[in-house]
């Protein structure tokens, strides 16, 4: 392979597969990207097994064939590049040439025939989503993903079709068992998406399937052979599907609150900010209480001390006193759009809700905790 080709066009795609690419792997050559140059395009290609990114750009190709080049290395040659036209040349014995016309680097690299092939499921119903809508979703959930590495049937997103009131609603839940966040958008097409009873993406896929989404535009998406596939303009995402039953998260979510406050979003966030200075692995817990429309926060760490603050709210219904992480209020709030949030309880033992009216469809619920 012998080829020249755009700095910067190359340098978005290999950015772009970054966060895909394995650093710490039994098999080292995931660290790699694939690089294919035919036809006039070169294409690259960026996997862990379990996600498979592909993006297409054109180039002047003296030789067509492909190499294996070090994600990271490439990602830097082409960072501190001084010009803006690259030649790429694959060189005897799995070495590769690369130059700018004044820096000249020789890497040692794996046979292209030895990288692992991800493949498109064939005759896959692609439906067009907007890509904004795609964005929030993940936005408003992927924060509650489970990270414990034996939580694996917690480790993704559950997406499903919804049907309420004669619409028809595309939902997204992500949980850890102790916070749970859920957001509706109306969608009709979510009846083709394939989406069955319920189906388990990734957190790393979502995250990538989001990046899509962020510069606008619009996305397209199906569900098949236990894959997620995406496509946006020239680029390909394949997510391998997580083979696993989420919970029945619609069990712990209250049906009525008898009590509500309402809080201006930022202070109480500010607020939660504070409380978490304190807190450790060991003491963790803000205490809340209401009355009188007045809400009182008490962070105690007998290690360090405690912090106190109060805040002006709208307070209606029983006198409440309970527990809670301040963290878990930092990312619900963070993800965030209303100016104003509804917050409702039932007693100290159940899950407290969040709600804005700016968050159209959206729920945020945290778990209370032992003080």
């Amino acid at each position: 392979m012998d080829i020249s080709i755009d700095r910067d066009e190359l340098y978005k795609s290999i950015a772009r597969a970054q966060s895909i690419i394995e650093r710490k792997s039994n098999m080292p050559i995931l660290s790699n990207i694939l690089l294919t140059a035919r036809n006039g395009t070169l294409f690259i290609s960026a996997t862990d097994l379990e996600l498979g990114f592909q993006n297409e750009i054109p180039v002047q190709i003296n030789t067509e064939g492909n190499i294996t080049i070090s994600g990271r290395k490439l990602f830097e040659i082409l960072k501190e590049g001084k010009n803006n036209n690259i030649k790429i040349q694959k060189k005897e014995n799995n070495w590769v040439f690369i130059t700018d016309g004044f820096t000249r680097f020789n890497l040692a690299t794996y046979p292209a025939d030895e990288y692992p092939v991800f493949f498109e499921p064939d005759e896959i119903e692609l439906v067009d989503i907007p890509g904004a809508l795609l964005s929030e979703m993940i936005e408003k959930t992927v924060y509650a993903v489970s990270t414990d590495e034996a939580g694996y049937k917690l480790s993704g997103i559950f997406i499903q079709r919804v049907s309420r009131q004669g619409k028809v609603f595309l939902r997204m839940v992500a949980t850890d068992g102790h916070r749970l966040s859920l957001i509706d958008k109306p969608f009709l097409a979510a009846e083709n998406l394939g989406l069955g009873n319920g189906l388990m993406v990734p957190k790393k896929g979502m995250l990538e399937l989001g990046k899509m989404g962020q510069d606008g535009g619009s996305v397209l998406l199906g569900f098949k052979d236990k894959n997620c596939v995406a496509r946006k303009e020239k680029a390909l995402l394949v997510i391998r599907l997580l083979e696993s039953k989420f919970p029945d998260y619609d069990a712990v979510i209250p049906k009525e609150a008898v009590s509500s406050v309402e809080v201006a979003r930022a202070d109480l966030l500010d607020a939660m900010k504070r409380m978490v200075i304190l807190s450790n692995e060991r003491y963790r817990a803000v205490k809340i209480a209401f009355e009188n429309n007045r809400m009182e926060l008490v962070s105690t760490n007998p290690d360090l001390g405690d912090a106190q603050e109060a805040l002006d709210v709208v307070f209606q219904g029983e006198r409440v006193e309970a527990g809670f992480n301040p963290r878990y209020f930092i990312d619900i709030l963070q993800s965030m759009e209303s100016e104003r949030v509804s917050l409702g309880f039932s007693d100290e033992s159940k899950p407290c809700t969040l709600k804005g009216e700016a968050d159209k469809g959206f729920l945020g619920l945290i778990m209370p905790m032992r003080l």
